[in-house]
């Protein structure tokens, strides 16, 4: 007979009851959507807590603050208040609570900032100043991301100018002193005591790899349990941070994690599908759980879901299922064009809320791009419906917010040259900007922070008073941050600087707006040190002092925004709407070049991310799934023709309404040509069959060569440009009537040269 402690236990299937009971070893949870992965998760910890492991030994790892907020109130309900000391959270903020304990064994203050991304973009465009780069041609974006994939492959500044490949692609795109500006890039952060997002993974590595003052010992046996949620999205760098957490000499390797494969969708942010199709091999023990019946959606989506997602190749075998029968098929709105599109939707949603009584919030509208928004926007707002666009500029990014928290961080990091540079002359004290670069330089030039070089007076003799009042100033405000809680000095801080004053001085509308943000932050620091669930726990009580906060507040997005109880109709990126669900869902742009995006094509790893991205969009539906594609859109100011997206043609049929109150359904032509770029025709077949298809060695595809390639057919190579690895070829496809010209990246190429 069960233990009424354990009754919960009832709410599970049979393998969910499998995957929570199974605490000893390595456990993988293939999770499909909407089979109640959270509650496995949840159950899991809650059954670990009762089987009397400590809660401070089980670590859970998250990707958003929210789910791991829901984790712990859902463990709460079950066994009480053990689960406010289960340490979960995201990868990022549990880091950055284990560094700001360690972090001073390797040589960062306890109190470091954590860079944002303007922050960064503000240093690294002070790198291309300081080394007189073009700017054009060293593409801050295209730096940070650089930055980014290095560090996320453990790649650091030494060893990045030790690998030839790397430093042979940065010519190859005329950035050949990337390896220079990397290297800059992390002194001038380490000089400041700051960690971008990427250091607070690649710090805490470096904490463990080294092992210093046997911190690795002291962590493996803190956490006796670790779990992992949305395991398919963790990239590298998180899989080896956890490999040094769960294996160390008699560990019984009780690493739980979970995810979905048909759900990998981030590689762009250096995730890596291959973590969890390798974790058997990696864990010889492991015990494997396929989560396959849905609760979420009808059969017609469940079903879409299931063909859409067979044409993958690599892909953990599972066939999702689900009892709810569901009263309507799948909807598909064929457009004349994109303003087209954004009117039959919008209609079709005033259609749903009167027949079907559904609220705004029972509503998405999922997109490939956030620029496609804007025709859906404006479609709403003709039919008065009230929506939200996520993905857009977050509270915490707004000027007079930023202002605002660069006077705390510098309050409690006075190495922070990126918040000094935004305050020092805000508001205005008459030090300009041509000052600023000239200490700026002085501070790089003998490795010192700005703070430090102000401090000791070695400054133009113009600016020399304005600083030391600036000095003043801050002195006193760190002094308040260090002995007041985070309320108290951020009061202190808004008063003493001059910005609340300068705020209310303005009336106009926007000004009082300004005015409202900097009140809504105060409100929210306030709110932080009341409530315990806000405030990160130490050992002993929550940590109310100001560098928790700008360390918390660090680490939010726009989806961990509390927005519950309010009707709006959800506008987002399909990759936004992971982890979300909605009783209808609108998944648009369903074209050719757009979803899947022209940048898959003629990489079939590429199209596969693309297929999964469509996976994880249509499956957010609960019960009307609504598809739509234009036949034209305006893009780069001109009219583009595209064809509909070859996932429609992926769905059967029958699984569509045969008949549309709004559109009917196009018929698909039979196949001819397979690819992006093509006009009225969608191959659902090779060009030859696969079973005897050989790709050639990349070495054997020269300029001239004639090739095969398995959907875009027999074609020549006009030109291959590039270094080794990463060459990109020309290829001419004589069976494609339009555009026939494809750049296409050899090593993803699979293209066979013919005799």
């Amino acid at each position: 007979m069960m233990s009424p402690d354990q009754s919960y236990l009832q709410n599970l299937n049979s393998v969910q009851r499998k995957a929570v009971q199974h605490i000893d070893g390595p456990v993988m949870v293939i999770a499909g959507p909407g089979s109640g992965k959270t509650r496995v998760l949840t159950y899991r910890i809650a059954y670990l807590l009762q089987n009397q492991i400590p809660p401070y030994q089980i670590l859970a790892l998250t990707f958003t603050n929210k789910a791991a907020r829901e984790m712990k109130e859902r463990i709460g309900k079950l066994v009480g208040e053990a689960s406010d000391r289960v340490w979960a959270g995201t990868f990022h903020s549990i880091f950055a609570r284990i560094l700001r304990v360690e972090a001073e064994k390797i040589g960062y203050p306890s109190a470091f900032t954590i860079y944002d991304r303007d922050d960064s973009r503000s240093l690294l465009s002070d790198i291309i100043r300081d080394l007189k780069l073009d700017k054009k041609k060293y593409n801050i974006g295209a730096l940070i991301s650089r930055i980014s994939s290095a560090k996320s492959n453990l790649i650091t500044p030494e060893r990045y100018l030790q690998d030839e490949e790397l430093l042979e692609y940065d010519k190859a795109s005329q950035r050949p002193l990337t390896h220079l500006v990397y290297k800059r890039y992390t002194e001038r952060c380490y000089a400041a005591g700051a960690m971008d997002f990427d250091d607070l993974l690649l710090q805490m590595f470096r904490l463990l790899y080294t092992n210093v003052e046997n911190v690795r010992e002291k962590y493996q046996q803190k956490f006796r349990h670790v779990l992992v949620d949305e395991f398919q999205d963790t990239n590298h760098l998180q899989y080896q941070i956890i490999k040094l957490l769960v294996r160390y000499p008699g560990s019984a390797e009780n690493v739980c994690v979970v995810g979905d494969d048909a759900q990998s969708i981030y590689s762009f942010r250096g995730a890596t599908i291959e973590n969890i199709l390798q974790f058997e091999q990696d864990f010889a023990q492991t015990a494997t759980y396929k989560l396959e019946q849905n609760y979420r959606s009808t059969k017609p989506i469940v079903s879409a879901a299931n063909q859409v997602i067979t044409f993958n190749k690599k892909q953990i075998q599972k066939e999702i299922w689900t009892e709810e029968e569901g009263e309507h098929k799948i909807r598909l709105l064929k457009a004349i064009s994109d303003s087209d599109e954004g009117r039959l939707v919008s209609n079709a949603i005033v259609e749903y809320k009167n027949r079907y009584h559904l609220a705004n919030r029972d509503i998405a509208i999922l997109y490939r791009t956030n620029a496609q928004s804007r025709v859906f926007e404006e479609s709403l707002r003709r039919n008065n419906l009230h929506y939200r666009v996520f993905g857009g500029l977050s509270f915490y990014q707004r000027k007079e917010v930023k202002d605002l928290l660069a006077y705390m961080r510098l309050a409690v990091n006075p190495k922070d040259d990126e918040a000094f540079k935004r305050i020092v002359n805000y508001p205005r004290r008459g030090i300009g900007k041509t000052t600023i670069n000239k200490i700026t330089d002085r501070a790089n030039s003998e490795g010192k922070s700005i703070w430090e070089v102000v401090n000791e007076g070695n400054v133009p003799s113009r600016a020399a008073q304005s600083l030391e009042e600036f000095l003043r100033l801050m002195r006193q405000v760190q002094s308040r941050a260090s002995g007041s809680s985070a309320y108290d000095a951020a009061i202190f801080i808004a008063k003493k600087s001059g910005i609340y004053d300068l705020l209310k001085e303005d009336n106009t509308i926007e000004g009082r707006a300004r005015m409202e943000n900097v009140n809504a932050l105060l409100d929210g620091i306030k709110a932080f040190i009341e409530d315990d669930e806000l405030s990160p726990q130490t050992e002993n009580a929550p940590d109310k002092s100001l560098a928790s906060y700008i360390q918390n507040i660090a680490l939010l997005t726009d989806l961990d925004e509390e927005t519950s109880g309010q009707d709006y109709i959800s506008l987002m990126s399909a990759h936004a709407a992971k982890g979300l669900e909605f009783k209808a869902v609108f998944v648009v742009g369903l074209e050719e070049n757009l979803f899947p995006s022209f940048l898959s094509q003629g990489s079939p790893d590429q199209l596969d991310e693309e297929r999964r991205l469509f996976y994880v969009a249509i499956t957010r539906a609960e019960q009307y799934l609504t598809l739509s594609y234009a036949k034209s859109r305006y893009q780069y100011g001109q009219i583009r023709y595209n064809d509909p997206s070859r996932f429609l043609e992926e769905i059967n049929e029958d699984l569509f309404e045969s008949s549309s109150s709004i559109r009917e359904r196009p018929s698909f032509p039979k196949p001819k040509i397979l690819g992006g770029l093509r006009k009225k025709t969608v191959r659902r077949k090779p060009v030859t069959d696969p079973a005897n298809f050989v790709p050639s060695p990349v070495d054997a595809i020269q300029q001239g060569a004639e090739v095969l390639h398995l959907t875009f057919g027999k074609g020549t190579v006009k030109a291959v440009e590039g270094s080794k690895g990463r060459q990109i070829a020309t290829i001419h496809f004589s069976e494609i009537d339009d555009q026939p010209e494809k750049k296409i990246v050899l090593r993803f190429a699979k293209l066979q040269v013919l005799a």
